[in-house]
């Protein structure tokens, strides 16, 4: 199995369990359509916890060599 096509079966198992995530739990899909609505009033919060998240992980590590 070469390389690409491993990456597009691991990309269709993730949408597949997706769209069976949203069929088994209609209310927790529901949900993350409102959340994703709110973003565009809460879009510094994502920009704070993406730059925490860099700064945990991201800002001390080492360049390869």
């Amino acid at each position: 199995m070469t390389a690409r096509r491993r990456a597009a079966l691991q990309a269709l198992f993730l949408a597949a369990l997706g769209l069976f995530l949203i069929w088994v739990f209609p209310r927790a899909a529901a949900f993350t359509e409102m959340a994703a609505r709110e973003l565009r009033y809460l879009w510094w919060l994502v920009l704070v916890i993406g730059v925490g998240v860099w700064l945990i992980w991201g800002y001390a590590r080492k360049p390869k060599e």
